[in-house]
């Protein structure tokens, strides 16, 4: 059951289901089953949030999760992960830790993301209250980036006449201890949010990438690659059509599907499409593309963050094939 003051912070915080929908957001909404499976994903976020908002315990939460899809159940996830930093951070806390080391752990990936879905509510000078400490999980604090993707894709979806036609650029923030590096992992969550902008159609995703300047280009793709293939949308003549469209950033695209493929694994489910995306955008298996992130992967690093080096790693095994 709800309680009341969770129920005046869903009012508040979460938008309605027919919000997040394509039409009511203005993007191009194709009435095939890929692109109807692709509006399901918002929608899925938006029912973890309510029932982690307005849950009384953990265990209803948790429990309400359980009877989601195996193949949506990790976006559910990312928005219950949402409602609990929020209220980790406004009155603090400890549901999101409790959530990632239980449950949820399986769905780390998306459950950062959740985070920075908050972050998108919160003033900043709470960010530094976000990130549980996980201690233990092989992907944290690595993958505490994708929080700062999710920030951004959460902006892009929202606000999109500000931060996709007027490419707003937002204030350094020094995550992680690199202010710099902020602004790209934005922009992978931009990318990411093109994906859904475009409602998977791959030509508009495209030329929405083309947009923006130059320097910002190759982390987009490296979202548009993730999202792809993590939350499908198109078929594979399509997804070969937008792998030629990213020319020289091909290997940002295949980096992008790599990272959904090894989300996927890790979470016990990888549905057909993401076996097609990632055939079609990276030209391997799937277990061949979860070797890929398992060999490569960067627990600490001193200049860069271990994040950018475990990217940048796998995208070098493009680059030089």
């Amino acid at each position: 059951m709800p309680t009341v003051l969770g129920s005046v912070r869903r009012l508040v915080l979460s938008p309605k289901l027919i919000d997040v929908t394509f039409a009511r957001r203005g993007f191009p909404a194709r009435s095939t089953p890929a692109a109807r499976r692709l509006e399901a994903v918002p929608q899925a976020v938006i029912c973890g949030f309510e029932w982690g908002i307005d849950a009384r315990d953990q265990w209803e939460v948790e429990r309400r999760l359980d009877l989601v899809g195996a193949e949506m159940r990790g976006f559910a996830y990312e928005g219950a992960t949402m409602a609990f930093t929020v209220l980790d951070a406004m009155g603090g806390g400890h549901r999101t830790r409790d959530l990632l080391l239980g449950p949820g752990r399986r769905h780390i990936f998306l459950a950062y993301i959740g985070i920075g879905f908050a972050m998108a509510r919160l003033p900043r000078p709470l960010w530094r209250k976000v990130v549980p400490d996980l201690s233990g999980d092989p992907y944290h604090p690595t993958m505490s980036w994708l929080a700062v993707d999710g920030y951004g894709f959460d902006r892009a979806y929202f606000q999109t006449k500000r931060w996709v036609d007027e490419q707003k650029i937002p204030a350094a923030y020094g995550w992680d201890g690199a202010p710099d590096y902020f602004l790209r992992a934005i922009d992978q969550g931009i990318g990411r949010a093109l994906w859904f902008i475009g409602g998977g159609h791959a030509p508009d995703v495209a030329a929405a990438v083309g947009r923006f300047a130059g320097h910002r280009r190759p982390d987009l793709w490296s979202g548009v690659g993730l999202a792809a293939t993590f939350a499908g949308g198109s078929d594979v003549d399509a997804l070969g059509t937008l792998r030629r469209a990213a020319g020289d950033d091909q290997g940002q695209l295949a980096l992008g599907a790599v990272f959904a493929v090894k989300a996927r694994s890790y979470a016990g489910l990888v549905p057909d499409y993401t076996a097609a995306a990632c055939q079609a955008l990276t030209g391997l298996s799937v277990d061949k593309a979860v070797a890929l992130a398992d060999d490569t992967a960067v627990t600490s690093a001193a200049a860069e963050p271990a994040y950018e080096l475990w990217r940048q790693r796998i995208r070098a095994h493009f680059d030089d094939a």
